[in-house]
């Protein structure tokens, strides 16, 4: 039979969450749908449902939908007038007998705007659909990025939960092997209890972590458009990978890929159109109207007249609307300026605290977690032997739960920081042909 050492050995090792996950994979769902009655949550199952269902997306489909409907009428002809009239008579329509310059008659006129600005018109229509497009593409990523953050903060209050309850039945194994060492003579009554103060520590911690998860579980159902308190089933494992060693790589993937800078230089060239436009107004247009008249006791008469306007005005009020269309294009090209800037520098801030919590999870896989193991494994053997007294070995336990947990604290920000790459550089896979060592690096489940 084993001695009861052992045994703790045994639950001290199984803290680490390999020992909990081997042999036990959950199988994969369709991909269908996220379902309660799943045996773990898939992210991609989660972003599909979110963006599916999510309100801002489905607003700004239709607000392109909408813009797409202007394009044709900004290049159509303005819509011909009608005017029917009569002089003489009093009486609707009437013509007055004997009269030469009594007539009714109708008269039709179009409106034929100098060649170019309807071509222009159009393209401006359409620049504003691309516009919207782009817009749409940024929150879809937004929200992808939005999804993956709590997403990952609910895969580490579910990680730090387990790992905590893990070590509580380690902590009140450990209370019972000192209460059967005390009840033998052979250990104190002091560390009875302070093991038992321990396993209380660590249910308020517990406690808290289950509001935590709670809380995450809340904000990844509200990302799904579902209920607050709707059930989830547990998160996927989730693997570390690694990402491009090179910053100018992401860079340039973000300078041309940012979906809110696309959008601000579909701007710029909406608005470079717009001074061309405006220019253009300089020019007249040419008006056309045909006339028919009937007059009493006279042949029918026919007529057609040619007009155009004279931008006589032209400095208070075209040339002011090239000035304006001028100001907007450099506005625009400033906003997209000060975006390329800020995404330069939101790129080097997360692919940096990437770097560093790449290099942290490869120190606790690599050297703290294992020796926090044997460190505990050796203070076991000791205090069962009689040489320490119960309080290094509580420390141990407490250290390796620090330990993992960091681990997955680390893990967790890993992961939305190359979310947030993600969503800058409009890329969905940040694995570096040159970077296996990392990609490949062990976890505490393989460990």
């Amino acid at each position: 039979m084993k001695s009861p050492w052992l045994y703790v050995l045994l639950v001290a090792y199984s803290a680490t969450p390999g020992w909990a996950q081997q042999g036990n994979a959950a199988p994969e769902t369709d991909g269908n749908s996220v379902s309660a009655d799943a045996q773990v949550l898939r992210l991609e199952d989660v972003v599909r449902e979110a963006l599916e269902k999510s309100p801002d997306a489905e607003s700004a489909l239709h607000a392109i939908k909408a813009l797409q409907h202007r394009v044709a009428p900004a290049e159509a002809l303005p819509d011909p007038t009608v005017a029917v009239g009569w002089a003489g008579n009093p009486a609707p329509f009437s013509i007055m007998a004997r009269d030469a310059s009594s007539y009714r008659g109708v008269t039709v006129s179009e409106q034929f705007p100098f060649p170019g600005k309807r071509k222009v018109q159009g393209a401006i229509a359409s620049k504003d659909v691309e516009a919207a497009q782009a817009n749409y593409e940024a929150i879809r990523r937004r929200l992808t990025t939005e999804v993956k953050a709590a997403y990952y903060e609910y895969f580490y209050d579910e990680k730090a939960l387990q790992t905590a309850n893990r070590n509580k039945a380690t902590l009140e194994e450990l209370a019972q092997i000192a209460a059967a060492q005390y009840r033998a003579g052979k250990a104190t009554q002091p560390d009875v209890l302070r093991a038992q103060v321990e396993v209380s520590l660590l249910l308020e911690k517990i406690i808290v972590l289950e509001a935590q998860r709670s809380a995450a579980q809340a904000q990844l159902n509200a990302q799904m458009q579902r209920a607050p308190e709707s059930p989830l089933p547990p998160t996927e494992e989730a693997q570390p990978v690694a990402i491009p060693s090179s910053l100018d790589q992401l860079y340039a993937l973000a300078a041309e890929n940012d979906a809110d800078a696309q959008g601000d230089q579909k701007q710029i060239e909406r608005n470079r159109l717009a001074v061309t436009l405006a220019e253009k107004q300089l020019r007249p247009d040419l008006g056309v109207s045909y006339m028919f008249q009937q007059r009493a006791d006279q042949p029918a008469m026919n007529g057609l007249t040619f007009s155009v306007n004279l931008p006589v005005f032209s400095k208070s009020k075209q040339h002011q609307a090239i000035s304006e269309a001028s100001e907007n294009l450099i506005s625009a090209g400033k906003t997209r300026d000060g975006r390329l800037n800020q995404v330069r520098l939101t790129v080097r801030q997360q692919y940096l605290a990437a770097k560093a919590e790449e290099k942290l999870m490869s120190l606790y896989t690599k050297g703290v977690i294992p020796q926090g193991s044997l460190a505990l494994e050796s203070s076991m053997a000791s205090y069962q032997t009689g040489k320490i007294a119960i309080q290094p070995v509580i420390e141990n336990i407490t250290t390796l739960l620090d330990y993992e947990t960091d681990y997955y604290r680390q893990l967790a920000d890993y992961q939305i920081a190359l979310a947030r790459i993600e969503n800058l550089t409009g890329t969905d896979a940040m694995v570096s042909p040159s970077a296996t060592e990392s990609a490949n690096q062990p976890t505490p489940e393989e460990k």
